[in-house]
């Protein structure tokens, strides 16, 4: 049973070997491209989300990674970025793909830091133990933009 387990696990390394050397050393703008909203938007279950994003004052200038990754350093970045990607593909081709989007722990953690990390200077003289959408509502998806008002 181990040696099975090791097969694979060695053959999961290879397929994200190759999907990494494609998206890195692919057609070009592959990796960049899939940072874009439009990008997040391709999935139908988004379209609401994006929508939302898109009438929602200053965070429209910013794109869905600039929130939704953790960006403290590249690796982490970019792990994160396979991880999700890989998981949010199987979601979708496999029709598990839930139709309400909900944060998962891990994203309200990656969520928040990247809060505090972008407003660090309003937030230093406050509690960060509360999450800032509990206030900051119209930051939220469901509640902000053509959403608000159905």
């Amino acid at each position: 049973m181990a040696k099975k387990n090791i097969i694979v696990l060695l053959v999961l390394l290879v397929v994200a070997a190759a999907i990494g050397a494609f998206v890195l050393f692919g057609p070009p703008g592959v990796l960049a491209k899939s940072s874009e909203p439009g990008f997040c938007a391709s999935c139908h279950v988004m379209e609401a989300e994006y929508q939302a994003w898109s009438y929602t004052g200053a965070h429209r200038k910013l794109q869905c990674v600039d929130c939704h990754l953790p960006n403290q350093n590249k690796v982490a970045h970019y792990v994160w970025k396979s991880i999700d990607g890989l998981k949010d593909a199987w979601f979708f081709y496999s029709g598990r793909v839930s139709e309400r989007i909900v944060l998962t722990e891990h994203g309200g953690e990656v969520l928040q830091a990247n809060c505090i990390r972008c407003h660090s200077g309003t937030v230093a003289m406050i509690s960060t133990e509360a999450k800032c959408w509990s206030c900051h509502r119209g930051t939220q998806h469901r509640l902000s933009g053509a959403i608000e008002t159905l």
